[in-house]
C-alpha cells in the first residue's frame, strides 16, 4: 500500500509538472507516452494468449493515431486516415510474416489495439486541445477528466475495503464489490463538483459544480467497466500485472485502463463534439 501511495502522488507530481512547464504540448506529449507504453503492455498481453500482434509498428502507428488531432491543429498533417493506412498495412504483413493458424489473430489483435488504445484515448487530446483560444482551459477540463476516472478507483478501493460485501463479477475481478461501485461513482460526484468550484472562473461557464457532479457519475462508473476490461484480458492472458514499470501499482495499462472507456464519452458529455 505505500509503494501505491508513493508511486500515485509521483504520478500526479509529474502530471502537474509535465502541464506547468509545458503546457498544451507536455499534456499532449504525456498523454501520447501513456498510449504508447499502455500499447506495448496490451499487445504484451495479447501475445500472452497466443494472438501474435504485430507489436512495434501498431506501437508506432498507435502513437500518431493518439496524437493525430494535435499534429493537425499544430502542423496542418491529417492523420484522420491513419488508422485505415494499418489496415490496409497489417493486411499485407499477415500474407507472409505470421504462420498461416495466426493471420487471423494477429491481424485483429494488433487493429483491436489500436482501436481500443491509441482511437479511444485520442479523445484526450481532444480535449487538450478543444480551445485554442484558451489553452488552459483544455488543460483544466483534461485535468477534470482523469481526477474523476482515478478518485473513481479510490473511492471504490477504499469503501470496499470498509464495507464491501456484494462481489461485483467474482468469476472477472473477485475483490471489486457493488458497495465499492457506488463509494467510488459517490466520491467521483465530489471530486468533479469540487474542482468546477474551484476553477469556475477559468472551466467553461456550463460546467457548474452541479452539471459536473451529473456527469462525472456515468464517466466513474464507464471507468469501472474499463477497468474490469482490463482484467478480462489479463485473466486471459493468466498475467497478474500488465508490467511492473510502477512499483505498486503495475504498469502503465493498470494506470490508464480507466481512462480508455471514459476518454470519450468525457468528451462527449463535456459538450466538446
Amino acid at each position: 500500500m505505500a509503494k501505491r501511495i508513493y508511486s500515485t502522488v509521483l504520478l500526479w507530481a509529474i502530471v502537474a509538472g509535465a502541464l506547468w512547464y509545458f503546457r498544451t504540448t507536455g499534456a499532449v506529449i504525456l498523454i501520447g507516452v501513456i498510449s504508447v507504453f499502455t500499447l506495448a503492455e496490451f499487445y504484451k498481453l495479447l501475445a500472452a494468449s497466443g494472438l501474435a500482434p504485430f507489436d512495434k509498428l501498431g506501437m508506432a502507428l498507435g502513437g500518431l493515431i493518439t496524437l493525430s488531432p494535435w499534429l493537425t491543429q499544430r502542423f496542418g498533417l491529417n492523420g484522420d486516415h491513419l488508422l485505415v493506412m494499418a489496415v490496409i498495412i497489417f493486411a499485407l504483413r499477415i500474407l507472409g510474416e505470421r504462420p498461416a493458424n495466426l493471420r487471423v489473430e494477429a491481424l485483429a489483435s494488433t487493429l483491436f489495439g489500436l482501436v481500443y488504445v491509441a482511437l479511444m484515448l485520442q479523445y484526450l487530446v481532444r480535449i487538450v486541445i478543444s480551445n485554442p483560444a484558451a489553452p488552459n482551459q483544455g488543460i483544466l477540463l483534461f485535468l477534470w477528466l482523469v481526477a474523476v476516472a482515478k478518485f473513481c478507483d479510490v473511492g471504490a478501493l477504499l469503501t470496499g475495503l470498509a464495507i464491501g460485501r456484494h462481489k461485483m463479477s467474482p468469476e472477472i475481478s473477485p475483490k471489486k464489490t457493488w458497495e465499492g461501485a457506488v463509494g467510488g461513482v459517490l466520491v467521483s460526484m465530489g471530486v468533479g463538483a469540487l474542482i468546477a468550484w474551484l476553477a469556475r472562473n477559468a472551466l467553461p461557464a456550463n460546467l457548474t459544480p452541479l452539471y459536473a457532479a451529473m456527469i462525472a457519475a456515468p464517466i466513474a462508473g464507464i471507468g469501472i467497466v474499463s477497468d474490469l476490461v482490463e482484467s478480462i484480458i489479463k485473466r486471459r492472458a493468466a498475467i497478474k500485472d500488465s508490467g511492473g514499470i510502477i512499483p505498486g501499482i503495475g504498469g502503465m495499462f493498470d494506470v490508464s485502463d480507466s481512462l480508455i472507456l471514459t476518454a470519450p464519452l468525457g468528451y462527449l458529455l463535456l459538450g466538446l463534439n
